[in-house]
C-alpha cells in the first residue's frame, strides 16, 4: 500500500491554498496517495466583503472537498496550513483541529506524522508562532511532529526550519522559492510517514 497523506488548509485569498497544493505535489513525487481538503469559511459576510481578494476567493469556491475526521483517520501523515492570525492559526482551521477529540481519546492519532505551514502579509507577522502553535495540537495527539528543518541547501534561503511559509508583500502570490520549500516539505512528510507505516519506527 502507498503512504497516505492528508493536506488540510484554510485560505482566505488563495495563497495558503497554493502552498497546500505544492506540498501535495511533493508528497506525490514521493509516490504517496494524497488527499487535499479545506475547511468551511465561518467569517461573517461583512468581514469577507471588506477585502476584495477574500470575497473573490470565497465566490470562486469551493476549491476542494471539506475535510472530515475520516480523512484524518485514513492518513499516515498530515499537513495543516493556515494564514497567520495574530500569531496563531485561523479559527477556521482551528475549529477542524478542535473537533479531533474523539479520535484523540481513542488513540487514533498516535504516531501519525504531522507538519504545518503558513502565510502572512508582513515579514514579522507571526509565521513561526503560527507553525509552533499549530504543532502544539500535534503534541497532544501523540503525533510525530515533523519540522521542515534545513534538510536541503535550498531551504537556507527560504529561512523557516519550523515549516514552510511565505510573506505576501503587497498581495503577492507565493514565489518559486516558497513553493519549492513546500514541495520539499511534502516529500519529507511522505518519506518519514512511509518509514512509520512500514514499521521502521518503533514506539517504546
Amino acid at each position: 500500500m502507498s503512504t497516505r497523506i492528508l493536506v488540510v488548509y484554510y485560505s482566505a485569498t488563495g495563497n495558503t491554498a497554493k502552498l497546500a497544493s505544492a506540498l501535495a505535489d511533493g508528497a506525490r513525487e514521493a509516490e504517496a496517495e494524497v488527499r487535499v481538503r479545506t475547511v468551511p469559511e465561518t467569517a461573517p459576510p461583512g468581514a469577507v466583503a471588506s477585502n476584495p481578494r477574500w470575497q473573490a476567493w470565497v465566490d470562486a469556491g469551493p476549491h476542494h472537498e471539506t475535510a472530515t475526521l475520516e480523512d484524518l483517520e485514513w492518513a499516515d501523515g498530515f499537513a495543516a496550513g493556515s494564514p497567520t492570525r495574530f500569531g496563531g492559526p485561523a479559527a477556521q482551521l482551528k475549529s477542524f483541529l478542535d473537533s479531533t477529540g474523539g479520535l484523540w481519546a481513542k488513540g487514533k492519532l498516535v504516531n501519525k506524522v504531522a507538519t504545518s505551514f503558513t502565510t502572512a502579509s508582513t515579514a514579522h507577522g507571526g509565521l513561526e508562532a503560527t507553525v509552533l502553535a499549530t504543532n502544539n495540537i500535534f503534541y497532544h495527539w501523540g503525533a510525530i511532529v515533523l519540522p521542515l528543518g534545513y534538510t536541503d541547501p535550498r531551504l537556507l534561503e527560504s529561512g523557516n526550519p519550523y515549516g514552510g511559509s511565505f510573506v505576501s508583500r503587497k498581495s503577492a502570490e507565493p514565489d518559486d522559492l516558497a513553493l519549492d520549500a513546500l514541495r520539499l516539505q511534502g516529500r519529507r512528510l511522505a518519506t518519514v510517514s512511509r518509514y512509520v507505516a512500514d514499521g521502521l519506527f518503533k514506539d517504546g
